[in-house]
């Protein structure tokens, strides 16, 4: 097994993202697919060589979920970037966040405030699976939060490696580049 890092470059050129910054954070995204692959071998070994119930397998095994999610996290992230046109406010989308928060409006505000939180991580909208609930949730790092049995809709990284570069500290004005270029057909698309 080995995962292949996908190639985001089709980014380059978008519209609140220098150059620089995107060929860093496509760097550090494959990093995780890197560490992904070699701690998959790592303990596929352990496992053959009768070294499961090691303390050593346990944290590789507690490692991997944080390469896993990193690398995926950035695979939902990048696949989400890249639109020019808002949402269209009469499409399906729209009116299921509408829905669940009152207004789009109110939806868009509680993302951006998720966003705007202190700390590093990534703020998500997910769909639950069982119920179909739209709603806002902080992940910190990469593999605490995520809420079992929800599919991610839309995945902003708000470490600051996704913003300091071209916006230093300003978070805010990361967060408004980043809603200029979401590409809603994607994430519609992963909607139900």
């Amino acid at each position: 097994m080995g995962y292949a890092a996908k190639d985001y470059s089709k980014l380059i050129g978008m519209e609140g993202f220098s150059e620089t910054l995107l060929k860093n954070h496509f760097t550090l995204y494959q990093g995780y697919v890197n560490n992904t692959n070699k701690l998959w071998d790592l303990l596929t070994a352990m496992l053959k060589e009768g070294r499961a119930g090691t303390p050593e397998y346990a944290e590789l095994k507690r490692r991997f979920g944080f390469e896993f999610n990193g690398m995926r996290l950035h695979e939902y992230y990048f696949e989400n970037l890249g639109g020019k046109k808002p949402l269209d406010k009469a499409a399906a989308l729209a009116k299921k966040v509408a829905g669940a928060y009152g207004s789009y409006d109110a939806w868009e505000h509680d993302f951006k405030a998720t966003g705007a939180m202190r700390g590093i991580g990534w703020a998500v909208l997910y769909q639950d699976n069982v119920g179909g609930w739209l709603f806002n949730q902080w992940i910190n790092e990469h593999e605490v939060g995520h809420p079992v049995g929800c599919q991610p809709i839309l995945v902003m990284d708000v470490f600051e490696h996704a913003f300091i570069t071209d916006y230093g500290l300003k978070r805010a004005d990361y967060i408004t580049a980043f809603f200029k270029n979401i590409n809603w057909d994607v994430v519609a698309g992963r909607a139900k």
